[in-house]
């Protein structure tokens, strides 16, 4: 005889530490792969570029936040970056101006999809995929993925500009560098 799963509240969700935080889709919990060294790496550069540049974007940026969706779904985004006026929120539910994913070796781009759809249902202007094996990067528009070719993630209307060549040029001398050791 086939089971149901016992369903989560959100409730209970929001309440409850995960170690890797994870996913809240209609009741269940959805682990996140985690990456490896590359994953991790561009993580940290990407934040670390909007970091540095919070003040001149009005901007604010959070790793691995969760934002709520809706009232049976949160996401824990890989990078947000809020604008500075945004209202404080533990759990982002104001649509943030930007949602990074990063994509670890194990992730696949239909689950990857899944997710950047739900950024797009809540609101989100700017939803960027950005794969560090493949040195891709990718917007999501709702209808479907687009491929960067300019070299640059940008924002309409405002300073913000993630340099992707800049950026892998960065995450391939940190390999380089890890190799020779």
């Amino acid at each position: 005889m086939a089971t149901t799963p016992t369903l989560l509240s959100i409730d209970e969700y929001l309440r409850t530490n995960y170690h890797p935080d994870a996913d809240y889709v209609d009741g269940e919990i959805e682990k996140r792969n985690l990456g490896e060294y590359s994953y991790n790496t561009n993580q940290g550069l990407i934040y670390f570029t909007f970091k540095l540049n919070e003040t001149a974007w009005q901007t604010d940026v959070v790793n691995q936040q969760r934002i709520r969706i809706n009232a049976n779904r949160v996401r824990v985004c890989d990078v947000a970056v809020l604008r500075s006026d945004d209202p404080h929120e533990e759990v982002t539910s104001t649509a943030p101006l930007i949602c990074m994913e990063i994509l670890s070796p194990e992730d696949r781009f239909a689950r990857a999809k899944s997710v950047l759809a739900d950024y797009f249902a809540l609101g989100v202007p700017n939803i960027w995929l950005i794969d560090p094996i493949r040195r891709d990067a990718f917007t999501y528009d709702g209808a479907a993925l687009h491929t960067v070719s300019a070299g640059k993630l940008t924002v309409r209307d405002t300073p913000i500009e993630l340099d992707l060549d800049a950026l892998f040029a960065e995450l391939d001398r940190k390999i380089a560098a890890h190799e020779r050791l």
